[in-house]
Order: C-alpha cells, then structure tokens, then sequence
C-alpha cells in the first residue's frame, strides 16, 4: 500500500480550519455509493480491511443488522475460537448478542432512516492528529489507520468512546451536526453495543 506521507510534527498555518467534528460529520453524512452488480447501497467494502492484526469481513449485506451480527461480532468470534479455542460462556454470549440484542436494536424494523455511510472503523484517539499531507497546504485535524466500511455512522462512536480521547466540545459539536438516529432514546444502548 502507499499513501501520502502525514507529516504529524507539522505546525505549519494554512489548513483548511475544519474540526475534526465537521469533518468527521461530512463522512458520515455522504451516501454510500452503489457497489457493482447491486441495485442499492449495501453495507460493507469491496475489500477485506484489518481492524489491527484482524481481518474484517466486509462482504456485502442489504442489512445492518445482519451485517454487524454476523461480519462483526459472530466473525471475531470464529477468529477468537481459531486463535485461542473455544469458551462455551463466550459463544452464548456473542450468539444472545446477535440473535437478540442487535435485531433489538439495530433491526431495519426498528432503527430508522439509517443508511450505509463510510466510516473510518478503527477510530480512536490513537488514530487521530493534526498533520500536514504530503508537504502541502497547512496543518490540520487529520484520522489515520482505518478499517473502513460502509456502515451505520454511530458505529463509528462505540470506538470512539471506548478508548477516549475525545473531548466534551468535539461530542457536543458532532452531536449539533449529525442528528441521533431514531429511536434516539436508545442512542446510547447503540454505542454501547458497537464497543464490543
């Protein structure tokens, strides 16, 4: 893989002012695009990314739900087994998860008006900065390291929140420019769910 080189040491003026937030919000706000040979925006990549050293299973699902169910929580769970072996409480708990809890809260019947947008997947503070990209321009907020998948936006903030590191302003600016998904009374339930 190559990319533009991130200069992280950078201090140099004239970026482009944006906030991590307003950035961050513009992402998750634009409409996954059509991948081909379907006739809709789906969840997933057209490519297997790595959360650290695991691969993710980002094929094609229409649903959300199922998508995080299964190339989420049951995948990780088949790798811990491969990995370590298995754990019969472990297994219950990951199957309770995706068989109850995720179509609870995450089910197209239930959870409206969420449509795939890209999220960077492996966002915390860790893989955030200012930086200047490529020798050009000036420094400025910039994410680094993703998992990217197209996905429900608040899938993004369960990392987020997990580790920290992101301060009160930033949470309450998102909060101002990407509206809770409804029911948005359950918003939290939903984070807490994506931090596993």
């Amino acid at each position: 893989m190559v990319t533009d080189f991130l200069d992280l040491n950078s201090s140099a003026p004239g970026g482009s002012g944006e906030t991590l937030a307003q950035k961050l919000a513009r992402l998750h706000t634009t409409p996954a695009p059509i991948p081909e040979g379907f006739d809709k925006p789906m969840y997933g990549f057209p490519v297997t990314t790595c959360c650290g050293a695991s691969p993710q299973d980002n094929s094609w699902k229409a649903s959300w739900a199922d998508f995080y169910a299964n190339n989420r929580l049951r995948t990780i769970l088949r790798a811990g087994v491969k990995q370590n072996g298995s754990d019969a409480e472990l297994f219950e708990a990951v199957e309770k998860t995706a068989e109850t809890i995720v179509p609870r809260l995450l089910g197209d019947d239930h959870l409206k008006g969420v449509q795939p947008v890209l999220v960077h997947g492996d966002l915390w503070s860790g893989n955030h900065g200012r930086g200047r990209i490529a020798g050009e321009g000036g420094a400025e907020e910039v994410v680094f390291d993703p998992s990217c998948v197209y996905g429900h936006s608040e899938y993004e903030l369960g990392i987020m929140r997990m580790f920290g590191g992101f301060g009160g302003s930033f949470w309450k600016e998102y909060g101002s420019l990407v509206p809770k998904s409804e029911p948005s009374e359950e918003w939290e339930d939903r984070v807490a769910l994506y931090e596993l």
